[in-house]
């Protein structure tokens, strides 16, 4: 049987950006768990023993033969690319031939493996130089065992660089990120004999991120899978989002915004500014978003021989990635009958209905407007058929839908609608007359002409403002508005402050048609589920869960006691 693994020719060695240096556990268990996915394997499993540097890697992927495990430790030796054009177009994670060889040199070195297709299965050992040991049968499934011991014995600082609490942190992180790229993979991960964690296969990494973030639920999440249509790009392409619902799942860190291309995880900031871009007026103040994408495109329009792990790359076409994911956050953050939320959702925030706002906030309340036309087009229908039945309390708008009801709250629905709409067409008219300020200092006069505002000096103390945004104008509280309008921030911050104003306030009394129009323009807004401040706009109580309560499943002559 001929060897798949060979030894690259001089000239591809030489066009090979240097390897990366294995500093780490983190970096052996990344090296070797790519390895296995590049051999096919569904189940892997991980053991450590830190007090003995020793990491072992066991996978059911296709294995190795007897020739291929002679070769396996040697230099620049690999079954993953051929000739100096397959590094234009690279389709596995690994493709370097350096990871066993290297391992050799840091470490007691021992394989096991048996090929899918023989019965046969073989032990080799490593000398430090790559060169295998006499080979040994041995009885085991199809698959390969890799052991490193002994790990850095002749390197102290490595063993010294990082303690091993923060070892263990850096080898959970490179799991996750490999188990929500590869999602179809079980994971089985000991220490020091003893289970740590455990990562079940999942369809999606919908069904994966709530293992590793145990605060968060499936509910709390959406997925979109966009097929890439684009005359620049190579097709076939696709983009996959998955995000935490922003009035549901948010973090204190910039922890969890990752991308992935082609089943690793890469830096690429233009894209994750994208992220933040997306997410913005959406979430609580110095809150970030929960989110993963993951661009999967032909080999070819990537170079994945930039950076030594791999990390970094260069993908072709950014611009109209950048553009995919904005329109698929976009889309995932939508309503749609499809993306109803669970009912479990209603126990995690019914207590929102003890804190809303109360009446009276402002000074006074603005009607509901109809929309006014974009077009000549008539306006999108909302995707979930909302009925408006009640108001509640003069500030909740009772709505039914096909799987249950919605309780809505009516002055952050509107507010949520005016600040879209402000930012679609904001727009200064002239005052007539003026309004005066007084008591203005340098800094409130300089914001307020940053935002556009014209104002001048007309006195003692005293400014005259010539114009203000068209929704204040009419406004008794116009003065007050622009006062508040002073005090910071940019462009959107003015437009969430002028939003908040107009919005109808809490304990307006609503009829039946204004309810149903808020409604239908609440549902259209671009991102429905929270306020530009980034409070949760609704609370769901579906039917299951409404049955449930009221004990429908009950077989009738049970429930009296017969």
């Amino acid at each position: 049987m001929t060897s798949r693994i060979h030894t690259l020719p001089t000239e591809v060695v030489h066009l090979i950006a240097a390897g990366e240096v294995i500093d780490s556990l983190a970096a052996v268990v990344r090296e070797l768990v790519e390895n296995a996915l590049d051999a096919g394997a569904t189940r892997i499993s991980i053991a450590l023993w830190l007090d003995q540097w020793r990491v072992r890697v066991a996978d059911n992927g296709c294995g190795m033969t007897l020739e291929d495990l002679q070769q396996a430790a040697t230099p620049h030796s690999t079954s993953k690319i051929y000739s100096s054009d397959d590094l234009w177009q690279v389709s596995s994670l690994g493709f370097r031939g350096e990871a066993l060889h290297s391992l050799s040199q840091l470490a007691d070195l021992e394989i096991y493996s048996r090929s899918a297709a023989t019965s046969d299965g073989w032990r080799v050992s490593y000398s430090h130089q790559g060169e295998p040991g006499v080979a040994e049968p041995v009885a085991i499934a199809p698959g390969t065992v890799v052991t490193a011991a002994n790990l850095f014995s002749t390197l102290p600082a490595r063993r010294d660089s990082l303690p091993p609490a923060q070892q263990l942190r850096a080898v959970q992180t490179t799991i996750q990120n490999l188990a929500l790229c590869h999602p179809h993979v079980t994971w089985q991960v000991e220490q020091n004999d003893r289970p740590w964690f455990a990562l079940w296969s999942s369809p999606t990494a919908r069904q994966t991120l709530p293992q590793l973030l145990r605060e968060v639920q499936q509910f709390d999440l959406q997925e979109l899978t966009r097929t890439v249509e684009a005359s620049s790009l190579i097709l076939p392409a696709s983009l996959y989002v998955l995000l935490g619902l922003p009035d549901r799942c948010h973090r204190h860190r910039a922890d969890w915004m990752r991308v992935a291309v082609n089943g690793r995880m890469v830096k690429i900031p233009e894209l994750e500014q994208v992220i933040f871009a997306g997410f913005r007026r959406t979430l609580p103040r110095d809150r970030y978003p929960v989110c993963f994408l993951h661009l999967r495109t032909a080999p070819h329009q990537i170079d994945w021989n930039r950076h030594p792990a791999k990390a970094e790359i260069y993908l072709h076409h950014l611009e109209q990635w950048q553009s995919q994911a904005k329109a698929a956050i976009e889309q995932a953050l939508h309503l749609s009958a499809a993306l109803l939320p669970d009912a479990a959702h209603a126990e995690r925030v019914s207590q929102l209905i003890k804190v809303a706002e109360a009446g009276g906030v402002y000074g006074s309340s603005r009607s509901i407007q109809p929309e006014p036309p974009q077009s000549d087009s008539p306006p999108a229908q909302p995707l979930i058929p909302l009925k408006a039945i009640a108001q509640v309390h003069n500030m909740y708008i009772l709505a039914e839908h096909p799987t249950g009801m919605w309780l809505v709250e009516q002055h952050i629905a509107h507010e949520r609608v005016l600040y879209e709409q402000l930012c679609d067409r904001w727009q200064l008219v002239a005052l007539e007359p003026p309004i005066i300020l007084s008591q203005l200092s340098p800094l409130q006069v300089e914001q307020l002409q940053r935002i556009g505002i014209d104002i001048e000096p007309f006195g003692d103390r005293l400014w005259a403002a010539r114009n203000a945004p068209e929704s204040l104008c009419q406004r008794e509280d116009c003065a007050d508005a622009l006062l508040e309008l002073s005090y910071g921030g940019d462009l959107q911050s003015a437009l969430v402050a002028t939003a908040c104003r107009t919005a109808i306030r809490n304990g307006t009394l609503l009829t039946p048609e204004a309810m149903q129009t808020l409604l239908d323009q609440w549902q259209r807004s671009r991102h429905p589920h929270t306020c530009p401040h980034g409070r949760p706009i609704y609370l769901s109580l579906e039917e299951s869960s409404l049955s449930r309560f009221f004990r429908r499943h009950w077989v009738i002559g049970k429930s009296h006691g017969i």
